[in-house]
């Protein structure tokens, strides 16, 4: 298998509600990649999204989207994995060129969740005969988590909320963040509307559209194509029982834990190797459980690092660097894309007043559903 680098990233800033076509985001954010790596040309293009045959009544995406960007005639092909499509996409693109089927290969996420009713739609990530009839969502299944959580380690009230704080702080650094503008503090966590309790209006990813891409290479032409190349040195993906209700421990995230041990056998790697985290944090629960799953604290312990500051960018263990999903903005299939393009940024040295001194490893999960699918990625500079 060959080696993969990151060779070039495009990013279009999210917003509540893009005036471009569903196409036209998909496009620009490849154009935009492609200019970054100095290439006119793919061999092939793997798309992520969610919703757009809901919202947008448009399967076939990739292959739409390739014609928007002057790409006609590439294999493009869609890829899915609900909430964590973006990750899966960029999975599909590594193995292709680390195969050998592929030398360059271009990956881009999209989404326009301002097109409609967007919840009953990711519900569908559940069990659509045995939960979702109940009234389940995503929203409820991350604040059962949370409940439970709170009900088994009994962290002081405000100790979760350190987590919107951080990813807010960090968002006002980036120029692509949704909620660059917005300071906000603990007592505003805590005072912002009960949406789904214990969760509450600043404990979740905002609905909003943007695109992001990037161009993969084979290691033996990224420095041909660029001066700052981004090698990637693991990609996993598990899966855990697809119910809630069927997890001996739902708190363990066992897809997100069998997941990250994979990766980081894969890398040669551990936890204290890593120098920044972009975790999934559409909910402020799965960021602290992702913190405990992936190693850097005992179970229940993931909270402390939120309270001790030690997730902020000259932290331990630095998280959501750039305003991650609450802030930065969770447009579904692009999240995973949006990630990638600010790791590239933080190794390369160029992430502006985001950046985390001297970072040289980067880790980044996925999360498909309720955590039943989970994709790890590692990068280094």
């Amino acid at each position: 298998m060959r080696q993969v680098s990151i060779v070039g990233i495009g990013q279009l800033p999210v917003q509540k509600a893009h005036s471009q076509s569903l196409r036209q985001l998909g496009a620009t954010a490849v154009r935009l990649a492609l200019a970054d790596a100095g290439v006119t040309k793919l061999d092939a293009l793997y798309s992520a999204n969610m919703l757009a045959d809901e919202l947008q009544g448009q399967k076939h995406l990739a292959a739409l989207i390739a014609d928007e960007a002057g790409l006609a005639g590439v294999e493009a092909l869609e890829v899915g994995a609900a909430t964590a499509a973006g990750a899966a996409a960029l999975r599909m693109g590594i193995l292709a060129v680390a195969g050998g089927t592929a030398d360059v290969v271009g990956v881009v996420g999209v989404e326009k969740m301002s097109g409609g009713a967007a919840t009953p739609i990711l519900a569908k990530a559940l069990d659509a005969e045995q939960e979702v009839p109940g009234g389940a969502t995503l929203l409820s299944q991350n604040a059962r988590l949370m409940q439970l959580y709170l009900d088994r380690y009994r962290p002081p009230a405000e100790a979760l909320a350190h987590f919107s704080v951080n990813a807010h702080a960090n968002a006002a650094g980036n120029p692509y963040a949704l909620f660059r503008d917005r300071h906000v503090t603990v007592q505003d966590v805590l005072a912002s509307r009960l949406v789904s309790p214990p969760i509450r209006l600043l404990d979740s990813s905002p609905i909003c559209d943007g695109a992001a891409a990037v161009v993969l290479a084979a290691t033996e032409l990224a420095g041909r194509l660029t001066r700052h190349p981004v090698h990637i040195l693991a990609s996993s993906a598990a899966t855990d029982r697809f119910r809630l209700a069927d997890r001996p421990d739902p708190l363990a995230l066992a897809a997100a834990g069998r997941s990250v041990a994979a990766a980081f056998a894969q890398a040669g790697l551990s936890p204290a190797d890593v120098d920044l985290f972009e975790a999934h944090d559409a909910f402020t629960i799965m960021a602290c459980l992702s913190l405990e799953a992936a190693g850097f604290v005992p179970p229940g312990q993931g909270w402390r690092l939120a309270v001790a500051g030690e997730i902020g960018l000259p932290g331990r263990i630095p998280l959501s660097t750039m305003g991650g999903l609450k802030a930065r903005g969770h447009p579904i299939g692009a999240t995973a894309l949006y990630q990638v393009g600010e790791i590239v940024l933080q190794l390369t040295g160029r992430a502006g007043p985001c950046q985390v001194p001297n970072a040289r490893l980067a880790l980044m999960q996925s999360v498909g559903g309720a955590a039943t699918t989970v994709i790890t990625h590692i990068f280094g500079a």
